[in-house]
């Protein structure tokens, strides 16, 4: 009892001493659990959004694109066919002088040659794009919803080649004749038919993947890694103005990562195709006869046309997605 009573007076003592602490010690370690679970949460795996969402606002954007661009395009095409070996050049070697020479002698309106089978490709075709390549990228994301710019090239890549295998082939090669034929595209369409059989729309399909996945996995991880900067991490809204800048610097660098690939595929659907056996084989014709700069003939042009139509083709998907995110049917 007196032991008791001796230690009944340092037992209080100390557990008013230990007290404050063991509170506040608690207080602190609940509130670094409570600092550290919102951090974890603002920082993890991403809402996956509904693939019908980037769909949709890719084939607006896809068609938007193409109208606005395709003057560019169309002499971009008429400079890749003129090979540094043919024995009637074109009348034009530039850009400006192109498109003064086209309206001068057959009209403004046929610039617009070849638009319709492209325009018709480019409204499903931007759908496959921006679609496909969300839904690869929720599947690559880490625990923490993070992309490396290996994975954004990745996912670039098979929306890309699956684009150019549904779309962009047989679209491209009636396009590329239409334009060197100087016919409509129902003309061109049965021109192929009548001389090459179905089979001749999809010449070139190899190259156009190569030049469409590589286009693609090249354009996708430099806008992602863009939008990422721009935004904070998706802390802030991207604004039409940066996506407009983030698509023209994203245009410029793929079309400079991928030009030859570009010009062996349009040589591939040109009605000389027929003297190449293989995309290798083209490639080793035009680097035998023309040298490595052919492998850049036409990257002005294509430029002129790639870097504004990137331009207004992001700043239009971010802005439509933007839109129609507020639609229950895309949430």
């Amino acid at each position: 009892h007196r032991s008791l009573s001796t230690l009944l007076p340092w037992y209080n003592r100390c557990r008013r001493l230990c007290s404050p602490l063991t509170h506040n010690t608690i207080s602190n370690m609940m509130n670094s659990q409570i600092l550290l679970a919102t951090s974890t949460s603002s920082k993890g795996p991403a809402k996956k959004k509904s693939a019908l969402l980037p769909m949709a606002a890719g084939c607006i954007a896809g068609g938007i694109e193409a109208t606005c661009v395709w003057p560019m395009e169309y002499i971009k095409t008429q400079l890749q066919l003129q090979s540094n070996v043919q024995k009637k050049p074109l009348p034009y070697t530039g850009v400006i002088s192109g498109l003064s020479y086209t309206v001068n002698t057959t009209g403004f309106f046929s610039l617009y040659r070849g638009l319709a089978p492209t325009l018709i490709g480019s409204i499903p075709k931007a759908g496959i794009r921006f679609g496909l390549n969300a839904v690869i990228k929720d599947n690559l994301r880490d625990k923490d919803g993070k992309l490396t710019l290996g994975k954004n090239f990745v996912a670039g890549l098979g929306a890309g080649v699956s684009e150019a295998l549904i779309i962009v082939a047989p679209v491209e090669t009636v396009k590329t004749k239409c334009i060197e034929l100087n016919k409509s595209f129902l003309s061109g369409m049965k021109y192929i038919i009548q001389t090459e059989g179905v089979s001749g729309i999809y010449k070139g399909v190899t190259a156009t993947a190569l030049k469409q996945g590589s286009n693609m996995g090249l354009r996708f991880m430099w806008f992602n890694k863009y939008k990422e900067i721009i935004t904070k991490d998706g802390e802030k809204k991207m604004t039409p103005l940066m996506g407009l800048f983030g698509g023209m610097s994203a245009g410029c660098f793929s079309t400079l990562g991928n030009n030859p690939f570009d010009v062996i595929k349009t040589r591939l659907q040109g009605t000389n195709a027929s003297k190449y056996a293989s995309t290798y084989d083209c490639f080793q014709q035009i680097l035998r006869n023309e040298g490595v700069s052919a492998f850049y003939v036409g990257v002005v042009p294509r430029m002129g046309r790639v870097v504004p139509g990137q331009g207004i083709i992001f700043m239009s998907f971010e802005t439509i997605q933007q839109a129609l995110e507020q639609f229950q049917f895309f949430q």
